[in-house]
């Protein structure tokens, strides 16, 4: 068998363990599922080897989707992180033999506390299985896994029914995009719905803008000594008339030679699309987007200019992309 088929071979095994585990599905995922939502605590995932990095990913991914959950190494269980539980607490314990020693160490203490366990295992007669709330079965035939011994199929499935209870638990909970950003300011998600346009606007000396009577000549050093490419035109007031940009003064020369004594107004495209500083930036950049445009003054709630947003702040940010 060639490095290709095997490959596909593996890949299969794998997806039809999935499809199997799927198929074994009963009302223990329901039960699962309540217990996880009524939790007054946190939800405590723990495993051991590799099964205990799937519990660390399992756990992260419930972290992320509005579930306070947090990974407890069985056998650092074993020398003080049991200190982790708390009554009120729910435990997923994953085990595909359910008999690994370090963890079933540790069911007495939570069995003190009286903590809810709910099992991912392959062996619906483990001392684990015996000792669970809930048993959720993620049994895969031996001969899926290389020699028998090495675990790839079981912890795929172990991994797939935490990431599909986390799910489960999203939709219950009406958990949306903006909920998500919330937990992840950094990435592109939480950028995207987080920030607002006043977080990333030039304002002060760095807005661009000029009176209405003022000459294109003075208009042009504005706007070179702003390095936006355009300026607001506002009147005496600061209340926003509208916009020059670059290729508005690219246009103008192309008629008019004279440009220099003309006067902003006459120059300027009148009533320009705006935002406020509570406008989040994705939707800054819809608007962007969706008319063509790469900057857009911001005004107070009066119509008063008070800053200008490019496309280049939003890709700064990270919002673009």
């Amino acid at each position: 068998m060639n490095t290709i088929d095997l490959i596909k071979k593996e890949l299969n095994l794998e997806a039809e363990a999935i499809r199997m585990a799927s198929g074994r599905l009963d009302e223990s995922v329901e039960t699962a599922i309540r217990l996880l939502q009524d939790c007054a605590g946190k939800i405590v995932v723990t495993g051991m080897g590799k099964t205990g990095i799937i519990a660390r990913k399992v756990a992260a991914t419930l972290a992320s989707t509005g579930s306070t959950a947090i990974f407890l190494h069985a056998a650092e269980g074993l020398h003080g992180d049991l200190g982790m539980l708390a009554k009120g607490d729910v435990v997923i314990a994953i085990s595909n033999t359910g008999n690994t020693q370090e963890l079933i160490s540790i069911i007495p203490y939570m069995k003190f506390l009286k903590v809810p366990i709910i099992a991912f295992t392959g062996n619906l007669e483990s001392r684990l299985a015996d000792a669970a709330d809930v048993v959720i079965d993620c049994g895969v035939p031996k001969e899926y896994e290389p020699l028998g011994l090495v675990p790839t199929s079981s912890t795929t499935v172990a991994l797939a029914m935490g990431d599909a209870i986390a799910i489960a638990l999203l939709r219950s909970r009406d958990f949306s995009e903006k909920d998500y950003a919330r937990f992840h300011p950094g990435g592109t998600i939480g950028k995207k719905l987080l920030l607002r346009v006043g977080d990333l606007m030039h304002a002060g000396e760095r807005n661009p803008v000029v009176r209405e009577n003022v000459t294109m000549q003075e208009v042009i050093v504005e706007m070179t000594a702003k390095g936006l490419g355009c300026t607001g035109i506002c009147d005496g007031d600061g209340m926003l008339l509208g916009i020059i940009t670059d290729g508005d003064l690219r246009r103008i020369l192309q008629k008019d030679g004279n440009v220099l004594e003309l006067s902003a107004r006459e120059c300027m495209t009148a009533g320009p699309k705006r935002l406020t500083p509570a406008t989040f930036a994705v939707d800054a950049l819809n608007i962007m987007e969706d008319n063509k445009i790469t900057m857009l003054p911001v005004v107070d709630d009066e119509g008063r200019q008070i800053g200008m947003l490019h496309m280049h702040d939003l890709i700064q940010a990270g919002v673009v992309g």
